[in-house]
């Protein structure tokens, strides 16, 4: 089986006027498509940077990307924003939510620029399905005012899901919430792996990283540490919680 991404000494160098900063060094990588993988480290660490290469949101400066065997490093504007669209799954810190969008509207809105064309059925069906897997099928019509900020992450969510993803990938996605919201944030990305859908995610919480199964720590822009990990179970007083919540 091909992994679902490789990187081949990637490094990204950013140049202000006279001065060179390399925010990643070269770094080589597999991930196999089913991991759950955080990547861990300060700030300034390249962790971030990293990302975004990942992503697609930005090109490295030298090296070669295999995204689920497809060289993204050649790939020009539109073909980057074609995989973006189809292959990854983003979820922010910020929920990045349009607030005057219902739930189901938000999560309605990658459809729209997906090469596969979706009836008005078809879309309101799939967005249904994906606000239920995260359990807020009671609440596809509220707007994100009227949602908590755990409901408006979980609305984030579905919306990454909906293009059925190779990859979802996560930026400190529990950075603004608290510590009971963030386990039921942690429970949904635990369930959708073992779906075998690839999480990988960045975070600088230690509690948060023990619930992935791969834990990457990054240093001055390379790879320090790559570990696997024993999987955390939520507990059952947790898991009580998350269900009456859900």
């Amino acid at each position: 089986m091909k992994p679902v991404i490789q990187l081949e000494c990637i490094e990204k160098t950013y140049t202000t006027g006279d001065v060179e900063v390399k925010a990643v060094r070269p770094v080589s990588l597999i991930i196999e498509k089913g991991e759950f993988v955080a990547f861990m480290g300060s700030s300034g660490s390249g962790k971030s940077t990293l990302m975004n290469i990942l992503g697609c949101l930005d090109k490295a400066t030298a090296g070669r990307y295999l995204l689920d065997g497809i060289d993204v490093s050649q790939l020009n504007r539109d073909e980057l924003a074609a995989i973006r669209n189809h292959k990854l799954g983003f979820v922010f810190q910020s929920f990045n939510l349009l607030s005057r969008t219902s739930a189901i509207e938000n999560v309605e809105l990658p459809m729209l620029y997906a090469e596969r064309r979706f009836s008005t059925h078809e879309m309101r069906d799939r967005a249904e399905h994906a606000l239920e897997l995260v359990g807020l099928a009671g609440r596809t019509h509220h707007h994100p005012n009227e949602l908590s900020g755990g409901q408006q992450q979980r609305v984030a969510i579905a919306r990454a899901l909906i293009n059925d993803p190779e990859v979802l990938l996560a930026d400190e996605p529990t950075g603004n919430l608290d510590s009971q919201t963030s386990i039921e944030i942690m429970t949904i990305f635990q369930k959708l792996n073992d779906k075998g859908i690839t999480v990988i995610m960045v975070t600088h919480e230690p509690d948060i990283a023990a619930y992935t199964k791969r834990n990457i720590v990054m240093k001055d822009g390379l790879i320090k540490s790559d570990l696997r990990v024993e999987n955390r179970l939520i507990g059952e007083e947790e898991l009580a919680k998350y269900v009456a919540v859900a």
